[in-house]
């Protein structure tokens, strides 16, 4: 995404200025608009790539301690305590030091007569946009405390989903580093001694064995160009993906990883579906709030066909014809959306859909491991295999010549 550099005023009329980014340059006014900021010079600046020891050692806010933050709120806003007074407790209770630097400057701009939007929206690695467009719904609607806890259920879940994630993949992962452990030692400590014994023997060896011996020499004798070229592909990977280009191309490519990328693609499809319905019984327009999903779901291929899907809507097309045409959802889920046009409940169906894609992304989940158990079985199984003919049919060999010179 691009970054964009914007200058307007808030809607107490004070001059603001900041930077944020967005696809286009209509998106990024959107967003400022969404935010109560009426832009008055938006240009889009190239990204500086600095290196920022403090950013890097600077830990960032955590999901968990994110959630936790909007649970306190909607509880103090309920109780009726000013959202000065709560900051500013809040600021001094947290143990995110990341946290409080952005509590205690909130704090400051509210007590300078900002808003609580417009001073969360400086604070972008904090607060997203998505965050800072439902505090801004709650205040002009006098419900901030209905924005706090529905922003507390969807991070909640949210939460919960990308800890199913990291339990299910901990298993191969951990195989995984093991085997690739495993094969470093054999061929650093274990087949050079084998091969120093079938040399003194002066035999031809079998095809296998000469593939072991000549991955040993490699791993001993040109480790350090083995480091140098893995170095130089994981930052040219990194590099990569950080274009623009190279992220849409890996985001499209990991919804099609097997057992795996189907359940990334309906864990993003349950996002896109719950912050949809949230923002639109927020009363955020419809338009609006697809330019502010697009963002939330963190995948750019499935942000151009969500940009696609409010172009249709803007061109006049029902909800309906511009999802079909997305190729994103099951033929279900558009006659969720279908009923939902007719009965105006949309942001209803919209729930019901990301409870159905939860679902599934649950049953998924629960049986990854049985599914991935095979396939890792198997690629032990060949290495395993190749080990044992590489190493034991020399010996065999050998055998069979002492026995036949007897």
């Amino acid at each position: 995404m691009a970054l964009y550099e914007y200058r307007g005023r808030d809607g107490k009329g004070l001059a603001v200025s900041g930077t944020l980014e967005a696809t286009s340059e209509s998106a990024a006014a959107d967003q400022l608009l969404a935010r109560a900021v009426i832009p008055l010079q938006l240009r889009a600046i190239k990204q500086r790539q600095q290196l920022d020891l403090s950013s890097l050692l600077r830990r960032k806010v955590r999901l968990d301690e994110l959630q936790i933050f909007t649970r306190q709120m909607y509880s103090l806003t309920r109780s009726g305590i000013p959202i000065l007074r709560a900051i500013a407790g809040l600021s001094e209770t947290t143990h995110s030091q990341r946290m409080r630097e952005a509590l205690q400057d909130v704090s400051e701009q509210l007590t300078a007569g900002h808003t609580l939007s417009s001073a969360m929206n400086h604070h972008p690695d904090v607060f997203d946009a998505l965050f800072v467009s439902m505090v801004h719904v709650g205040e002009n609607t006098g419900k901030l405390e209905d924005a706090f806890i529905q922003l507390s259920v969807y991070l909640e879940r949210e939460q919960e989903t990308r800890r199913r994630i990291k339990s299910a993949m901990r298993y191969p992962t951990f195989v995984l580093i093991a085997v690739a452990l495993a094969l470093v030692i054999l061929n650093i400590m274990v087949i050079p001694k084998f091969a120093d014994m079938f040399a003194r023997f002066h035999a031809e060896l079998p095809l296998p064995t000469r593939i072991l011996i000549g991955t040993s020499n490699l791993f001993v004798h040109y480790w350090p160009l083995m480091l140098f070229a893995l170095l130089l592909t994981v930052v040219g990977i990194r590099y990569w993906h950080r274009t623009e280009k190279g992220e849409k191309q890996w985001d499209q490519w990991k919804l099609h990883i097997p057992a795996v990328g189907s359940i990334i693609e309906r864990s993003t499809l349950a996002r896109y579906c719950r912050s949809f319905a949230m923002m639109l019984s927020a009363g955020v327009p419809m338009t609006q709030a697809l330019s502010l999903v697009a963002d939330a779901v963190d995948n750019s291929y499935m942000h151009d066909k969500i940009v696609d899907m409010r172009r249709g809507i803007e061109a006049g097309e029902s909800m309906l014809r511009v999802s079909n045409a997305s190729h994103l959802f099951t033929p279900l889920v558009l006659q969720m959306v279908a009923v939902g046009e007719e009965t105006g409940q949309i942001d209803r169906l919209l729930n019901d859909a990301a409870d159905f894609y939860e679902g599934e992304v649950d049953f998924d989940l629960k049986n990854l491991t049985a599914k991935l158990e095979p396939i890792l079985i198997g690629f032990v199984a060949a290495i395993v295999l190749v080990l044992a003919l590489g190493i034991y049919l020399p010996m065999w060999d050998m055998l069979s010549v002492v026995k036949g010179g007897r």
